[in-house]
């Protein structure tokens, strides 16, 4: 059992509370609430004690880990006072807000021997691991081509002076919120991204940082890629895979953290169209549950180093992109 401590319970450090609650791997034992005004409140609510000061987390010789969900601007000095003080760190995406910080982080954590997760659960989905399967065994050919969405309202009302909002936080909201997630599963599937054009606009919210988000990419492979995400419509989840050999297709209509059905839809030449359902599965917490095995028992931890790294240099490019209206080759 790895005990860890919360620095962060608001939306989503109270449902990585609640996820985990009954794990036999990863057990929170303290919360930090940085603003102590809600430390109050909380203290009331968590099964935990609550701090306002991260060094009494770090101090604790009992915690061996630390999840960070607060903002993104706090995420590099954070994850780099965790590893000094020997805690592997487990941070919500995204990691960074540079790929500079990225590489520091990185660095910090290998060199102090700890493990750096990350929040991508929809890796943990199992249809994503179906259809990475018949990416890896080349079912679908040579592949041509990729598109994804991932939109939902769960933040449209958010106050636009909330830290979500902010462009110091997020210059380009439905990109730290959901795109970030889709960049991730492709560099896991795909690999290197060499190229992004991506556009955003502002729709319907009050966000001066906008509320729409489209990206082209191109691989090192050649393979080319198309990304959408919107901040105020339903609950949209789609990636869409074109080979030589054919096409599959996941649909989902639940937020990863809710329950539901996705489908798994695959077209091959000459073939009839297959549909596959899968039940929902808490993947939050197998994603934790897995940073728990790698900091407990040293097994790996399926982010690579290079895919964490590329992922900040893909989000960095895209911001980059979208605020010059340019294309941006990563380096």
């Amino acid at each position: 059992m790895l005990n860890a401590a919360i620095v962060g319970l608001g939306w989503w450090g109270r449902h990585i509370v609640t996820s985990i609650a009954d794990s036999k791997k990863i057990h929170i034992v303290r919360g930090v609430e940085l603003q102590a005004n809600n430390s109050k409140t909380l203290s009331n609510e968590m099964p935990f004690p609550i701090t306002t000061d991260l060094e009494d987390a770090l101090k604790d010789k009992n915690i061996e880990a630390v999840i960070l969900a607060t903002p993104h601007s706090l995420h590099e000095e954070q994850i780099i006072r965790s590893a000094s003080a020997q805690k592997h760190v487990f941070v919500e995406k995204p990691m960074t807000l540079t790929a500079e910080s990225a590489k520091k982080v990185i660095a910090k954590c290998k060199s102090e021997n700890l493990t750096l997760g990350v929040g991508h659960e929809r890796r943990f989905e199992p249809a994503f691991k179906a259809i990475k399967k018949l990416v890896e065994n080349g079912d679908l050919g040579t592949l041509m081509h990729v598109e994804s969405n991932f939109s939902h309202n769960l933040l449209e009302y958010t106050d636009v002076n909330d830290w979500r909002a902010s462009e110091k936080e997020a210059p380009i909201p439905a990109l730290s919120s959901m795109a970030i997630h889709l960049t991730d599963l492709y560099l896991n599937l795909f690999g290197s991204i060499e190229k992004v054009y991506a556009n955003h606009t502002q729709r319907h919210t009050k966000w001066g940082s906008g509320d729409t988000l489209s990206i082209q990419v191109q691989f090192s492979s050649g393979l080319t890629g198309y990304i959408s995400a919107i901040l105020a419509t339903s609950m949209f989840i789609r990636l869409h895979i074109f080979g030589s050999n054919g096409w599959a297709e996941i649909r989902s209509d639940v937020h990863p953290g809710s329950k539901g059905i996705t489908r798994l839809t695959i077209s091959k030449s000459a073939k009839p169209i297959e549909i596959k359902e899968f039940e929902y599965q808490d993947t939050v917490r197998a994603n934790l549950e897995a940073f728990a095995d790698s900091a407990s028992n040293n097994t790996p931890y399926p982010f690579t180093s290079e895919e964490k790294l590329g992922n900040i240099q893909t989000m960095e490019a895209v911001t980059l992109s979208a605020l010059s209206g340019k294309t941006v080759t990563i380096k």
